[in-house]
C-alpha cells in the first residue's frame, strides 16, 4: 500500500501517565477517528497516508481491518492490515510520540494477530524502513523475520524496506510467544473483541 510499518523512535512525554496504571482500550477504526489518525499519521511519517486514502481503506467490507487504540478517552495510536491470498500483510502501526514507551505498539500488533487468526490466516507480513530499529525490535519479538529487502521502497529518503514474515501464527508455539509479550505489558487493555465500537 505504499506506507511504511513503523514505531516512530521518539522519546514519550515525561508528563504521561505512568504505564503501571495506563488503561487502554482497542477498538475498531471508525471515520470519526481519522482526524486524530492523520495528527498522528502527520507527525510519524515522512509520507503520510491521506484522510481519503483512509476512508478508501476503512469502506472495504471485507479484507481490511483497522483498530485504533484509546487512553484517557483521547486515540493515541493505530494499525491496518489487509487480508489476501490467506496471509495478512500489516499495512501500518503507529503510535503518538507523546505516547510512546507505553506498550501501545506491543497492544495493536497483539490485536493484528488476534484478528488475522480469526481470519483464518497463518502468515504475517510487513514493510519497514532498514533504519528502523525500534520497531524492527518490536517485530523481532513477535515472532517475525527477514525475507527480503524491497530496494528504494521510500522514495522519500531513498531508503530499502525490510520485509519481515511471521509464519504459523495460529500454531500453539506461536500462541505462547503472544502471550509472553502481553505478560510484559504493564496497566490494563481492554481488546476490539470485547468491546461494542467504542
Amino acid at each position: 500500500m505504499g506506507n511504511e510499518v513503523e514505531v516512530a523512535a521518539i522519546s514519550h512525554n515525561s508528563q504521561l501517565k505512568n504505564s503501571k496504571v495506563l488503561s487502554v482500550t482497542i477498538c475498531e477504526m471508525k471515520r470519526r477517528h481519522l482526524r486524530s489518525v492523520i495528527r498522528i499519521e502527520n507527525k510519524v511519517f515522512p509520507r503520510p497516508w491521506t484522510v481519503g486514502l483512509f476512508m478508501s481503506e476503512l469502506s472495504m467490507t471485507t479484507g481490511r481491518a483497522y483498530f485504533v487504540a484509546k487512553a484517557n478517552s483521547k486515540i493515541v495510536g493505530y494499525c491496518g492490515m489487509i487480508f489476501s491470498c490467506g496471509q495478512a500483510h500489516i499495512t501500518n502501526v503507529a503510535v503518538d510520540p507523546e505516547w510512546q514507551r507505553q506498550h501501545i505498539a506491543s497492544r495493536l500488533m497483539i490485536q493484528l494477530v488476534r484478528s488475522a487468526i480469526t481470519q483464518g490466516i497463518s502468515d504475517m507480513t510487513l514493510e519497514v524502513r532498514m533504519s528502523n530499529r525500534s520497531a524492527q525490535s518490536l517485530y523481532y519479538r513477535f515472532g517475525f523475520a527477514p525475507g527480503g529487502v524491497r530496494k528504494n521502497y521510500y522514495p522519500e529518503t531513498n531508503e530499502d524496506a525490510l520485509i519481515m514474515w511471521a509464519r504459523g501464527i495460529d500454531t500453539h508455539n506461536y500462541r505462547l510467544r503472544v502471550e509472553a509479550n502481553q505478560a510484559r505489558i504493564t496497566g490494563s487493555t481492554i481488546w476490539a473483541d470485547s468491546t461494542n465500537n467504542v
